[in-house]
């Protein structure tokens, strides 16, 4: 099984993925299964044997089509398909703030540790670094930053709360 990084409790760590991705067209087996948001969307899956349902979002999926379908989901992957492409982060704010997913809400594709704080105060949790990042290095580049200069989905306060000035 593939590793991936994932931030619990502000500790970054190496797990074992138990999901596998489905392709459209092939059969849901027994265990934890990732699926396409149109999949999802058309109800063609339901959970086999007991296994967790994840949904895979491409960056123009519109990540509000989830609203409603969320219970159904354990997982949310959020798509990277190049670096300069930043949907994801927006989706994943939505995810956490509008939508109040509190499921797991995974970077794949072209994640690279440089964005690692960027993506936590978003929302991420858990992470599949392309450029073959160890947890330590991803941890030390997620906590570079000591101050942040606006509030987001990790609830980290701006430095002018900081201060005491508001």
């Amino acid at each position: 099984m593939p590793m991936l990084i994932r931030l619990s409790d502000g500790v970054f760590s190496q797990v074992q993925d138990d999901f596998v991705r489905l392709g459209d067209e092939e059969p849901v087996a027994e265990g934890d299964v990732i699926i396409s948001l149109g999949r999802l969307l058309s109800g063609q899956v339901a959970r086999v044997g007991g296994g967790r349902i994840g949904v895979w979002l491409e960056p123009a999926d519109e990540v509000e089509a989830l609203a409603g379908r969320l219970d159904e989901v354990d997982l949310v992957a959020l798509a990277f398909p190049k670096f300069r492409d930043g949907r994801a982060f927006t989706s994943a704010r939505l995810l956490r703030e509008r939508l109040g997913f509190t499921g797991e809400v995974r970077a794949v594709g072209d994640v690279l540790r440089d964005q690692a704080g960027f993506m936590a105060r978003c929302g991420f949790d858990a992470f599949s670094p392309a450029d073959g990042s160890t947890v330590e290095a991803w941890a030390a580049a997620a906590g570079r930053h000591r101050h942040v200069y606006q509030r987001a989905a990790d609830g980290r306060a701006p430095a002018f709360v900081e201060r005491g000035s508001f």
